[in-house]
């Protein structure tokens, strides 16, 4: 896990995004069928972009984070875990 805590995670490319997805997934006790379903997206979708898969919009979005100078971070609302 990356990031300042247990409970956050840095996106710096496909790979943490998926990571902080299945991580997050795991601790609400979901399926990634019932994710799936819950996110209206096909459950393969989730699958690949929980192993990291490079997608376009993943590309684009990182590398314009990047030239700004941003940082994605992924963590819970406040209460949620």
């Amino acid at each position: 896990m990356s990031g300042n805590t247990d409970s956050e995670f840095a996106v710096v490319g496909p790979q943490s995004f998926g990571m902080a997805v299945r991580e997050f997934r795991y601790r609400r006790g979901l399926t990634q069928a019932q994710l799936a379903d819950r996110a209206e997206m096909h459950r393969s979708y989730l699958s690949s972009l929980e192993r990291g898969a490079y997608t376009e919009a993943m590309r684009h979005l990182v590398e314009a984070c990047r030239v700004l100078g941003l940082e994605i971070v992924i963590r819970p609302k406040d209460g949620v875990v």
